[in-house]
């Protein structure tokens, strides 16, 4: 199997649930054209095509309907849609992916309609599959700021005109225009959201607005939605960054191909139109649409967009390139091996948008405290309205007044936004990078990884054996026996051959007849009429030849962990090629880091014990574990997975059963077979184990992050909560508190996509 088919199955999502899995791996076809809609963050148009996401899979519990919902990117819309559907008859499950705005609902078929109905109750407008098509979607009007505008000039002459102890009636007339200008919307989504018994932001800032403009505060009842709305516009702008993060991965591929058509003529085409097997021409400079396979020319790739490689990389014949990568000095031909949708590009992104739409711990965390969060903050504002006037004789109106700011601090939209854009600015920062996490809690236990298990060959080796030693007892010249091994090796396609081939190169070689595979021994043939052999040695051993003079060197040679092929005739032992699978220069390295970050290592291979034990003194791995057989491994990985977080790092179809155990599976993402890659969850797009280093470093500083904006979102609203309740809080202060949260922990969040984690 080559490289290309094995990326061909690259990152299927194992342990996300089936349905989300199933929106985010059609979610890049939406990424498209910018727009701004009259929803306060709808940024970002869905393109009109559809008819990829799941629609009417039948799973066994119901139906799967996606629907896009474009006015949908935030808490409050989620628990407004949970508010109305989940009481529904037929409603099985709901799953959201706010970054894509996408509702995935599993319900009885029949109730469709019911579920579409009662989505555009709250003033949203659902897109189904095969429904939207590029003539039937109007574009959306142009976003009109005079409203806005205006309702600012009004509510600073509100301001105004009050600190100019103007007339009340002047005041009131000023608030009003700048509530209406600015809040009609706000009063609309308000009364949908009170009407469906949801106390979100909109519903609270209305009843918050409306309360001061019966205590007569104008000034402040206009500074206030004014205040709301801008800060709403600008959190939709830093929203929109944080979920188009991913769309630096889908600006890879270019928009154009220059293919070779029947007649031999080459024509511009779009990606998504070149078929399997089309020849496709790239000139210096240009970016690679689609994978491929080299079939004339040559050049250097730089693929550090894929596999996170800092270096060009030469290529030529029969190499192969993906889809995303940047051609720098030759040009070349290669011939079409993936159609745009199945690129490794495309499986990237999809595998980014997969993880992200699965819920990390933390965030259900969140999510499960916001619930509690805003009913225990509104029962404490209407008692601080009733509680002291009833009870201590207090005037009510600075009371409700406090009761209106904490309604405002209620909120708790800051607080559940600061894990997703955190999570998937993490994510697509390790995409950039070349390592491929399919869900959020992977990546939050790699804080937590303890042991790092590793297999050997293809993995800390570069899987295929080299000639270290050539001893030759006297009767030939190292370089005679070359001649001959080479010449005999030449016929065979074993990985022991290939490897005495590749250490003849350069040797002239020789005539072989009868050319004879012997099963499990090696080869023989005969060369100027003289019969050779080349094997182990069981081999030479059944042709009379006698190995004990010199045994002991040969044992020395195997205690270094080294594979011995002898060369053999009729006059005896000719020569000895002493083959071992080389280290790859980077794991070294790998595991000097991992010491560092205080990640202990072990070696899990079915290798001898002199060869484990070899390439774990090479590399420095804390512990190995020779002659391991897949249930050796899977045992392995259960009784260190006692001890703390444990991780598997393999490549091989016997790895699989401790990958799908190990807490974390990292898979070789070039060299690992299709089952190691589809169970691991984590691929290493350029099998350098350096990649898991990294991925703990960027765990830890996703985590780090995630506490910097729990902890500051609860901060801000504990201070104003305890500035209201000592009546040094005002509704201004509230929105501030509420929506400036919201911005500096989006902010805070996206800080990640330019982490490096070298730092």
């Amino acid at each position: 199997m080559n490289s290309h088919e094995k990326n061909n199955n690259l990152l299927q999502p194992r342990k996300i649930p089936s349905a989300t899995g199933k929106i985010s791996a059609v979610s890049p076809l939406f990424a498209g054209k910018q727009h701004t809609g009259d929803h306060q963050h709808c940024c970002t148009a869905a393109e009109p095509v559809l008819d990829a996401l799941p629609q009417g899979k039948n799973t066994g519990r119901g139906t799967i309907t996606a629907i896009r919902i474009m006015q949908m990117d935030c808490p409050v819309e989620e628990n407004l849609i949970t508010g109305k559907l989940s009481a529904m008859p037929g409603v099985v499950s709901l799953q959201f992916d706010l970054m894509q705005r996408i509702l995935t609902v599993t319900h009885r078929q029949e109730i469709l309609d019911d579920i579409l109905q009662a989505i555009r109750s709250l003033g949203f407008e659902p897109e189904l599959p095969g429904k939207n098509t590029a003539s039937s979607i109007v574009p959306p009007p142009p976003v009109r700021y005079w409203p806005l505008i205006t309702a600012i000039v009004l509510a600073f002459a509100a301001e105004s005109l009050s600190w100019l102890q103007f007339p009340g009636w002047l005041q009131a007339l000023c608030a009003l225009a700048a509530v209406l200008l600015a809040g009609i919307k706000t009063y609309k989504k308000g009364w949908i959201a009170i009407k469906n018994l949801n106390l979100n932001i909109n519903a609270l800032m209305s009843v918050a607005v409306t309360g001061a403009l019966l205590l007569q505060q104008w000034p402040e009842a206009a500074m206030v939605m004014v205040l709301f709305n801008i800060a709403e516009m600008i959190e939709a702008k830093a929203l929109d960054r944080a979920r188009n993060a991913i769309d630096t991965l889908l600006k890879l591929a270019p928009e154009w191909m220059n293919v070779r058509q029947a007649d031999n003529s080459w024509k511009p085409m779009q990606p998504a139109d070149v078929p399997l097997s089309a020849i496709v021409r790239v000139k210096p400079g240009e970016k690679i649409g689609l994978d491929g396979i080299i079939v004339r020319g040559n050049s250097t790739v730089n693929q550090s967009a894929i596999t996170g490689e800092s270096l060009p990389v030469e290529k030529k014949t029969d190499d192969q390139v993906f889809a995303g990568t940047l051609n720098e000095s030759g040009s070349f031909e290669y011939q079409v091996t993936s159609v745009a949708q199945n690129t490794t590009l495309a499986k990237i992104i999809r595998s980014v948008e997969s993880a992200r739409a699965s819920k990390a711990p933390t965030q259900r965390f969140v999510d499960q405290f916001a619930r509690i969060y805003t009913p225990v903050i509104f029962l404490l504002a209407f008692a601080v309205a009733i509680l002291p006037p009833l009870f201590f004789g207090l005037p009510w109106t600075p009371w409700i007044y406090n009761a209106l700011v904490m309604l405002v601090i209620a909120c708790p939209c800051a607080l559940v936004i600061s894990t997703p854009v955190t999570l998937v600015s993490s994510l697509t920062a390790a995409a950039r990078m070349g390592i491929l996490i399919k869900g959020g809690v992977y990546l939050e236990q790699g804080k937590k990884l303890q042991w790092l298990a590793l297999d050997k060959t293809g993995t800390l080796t570069q899987g295929k054996p080299e000639v270290t030693d050539v001893i030759t007892p006297g009767m030939l010249t190292p370089e005679q026996a070359q001649a001959i091994a080479g010449s005999l090796s030449a016929y065979s396609d074993h990985p022991v051959s290939e490897a005495v081939t590749r250490h003849s190169e350069g040797v002239t070689p020789l005539t072989v007849n009868d050319f004879t595979s012997v099963t499990g021994q090696g080869i023989t043939g005969i060369i100027n009429n003289e019969e050779y052999w080349l094997g182990n040695r069981r081999l030479l051993q059944a042709r009379g030849v006698e190995l004990l003079d010199t045994e002991e060197r040969y044992i020395a040679l195997e205690k270094q962990g080294k594979t011995l092929v002898f060369l053999g005739h009729r006059t005896g032992l000719l020569a000895v090629f002493a083959l071992a699978d080389t280290v790859k220069l980077t794991s070294k390295q790998a595991i000097d880091e991992l010491h560092q970050l205080g990640v202990k290592t072990l070696l899990l291979s079915g290798d001898n014990p002199f060869a484990v034990s070899e390439i774990a003194r090479q590399v420095g791995i804390d512990q190995a574990k020779a002659q391991q057989l897949p249930d050796d491994k899977l045992r392995a990985i259960e009784e260190y997975s006692r001890r703390g977080v444990t991780g598997m790092a393999g490549d091989g179809i016997n790895d699989t059963p401790a990958l799908a155990r190990a807490d974390i599976g990292f898979a070789m993402g070039i060299a690992g077979t299709d089952t190691a890659i589809e169970t691991a969850d984590v691929a290493l797009m350029d099998d350098d184990l350096r990649k898991i280093p990294m991925f703990v470093r960027l765990s830890r500083k996703n985590s780090q992050i995630l506490t910097q904006n729990i902890s500051l979102s609860l901060a801000i609203k504990l201070v104003f909560l305890v500035m209201t309740l000592f009546g040094a809080g005002t509704l201004w202060m509230a929105v501030f508190a509420d929506v400036g949260a919201s911005l500096l922990v989006v902010a805070n969040g996206l800080r990640i996509l330019r982490y490096s984690t070298n730092a």
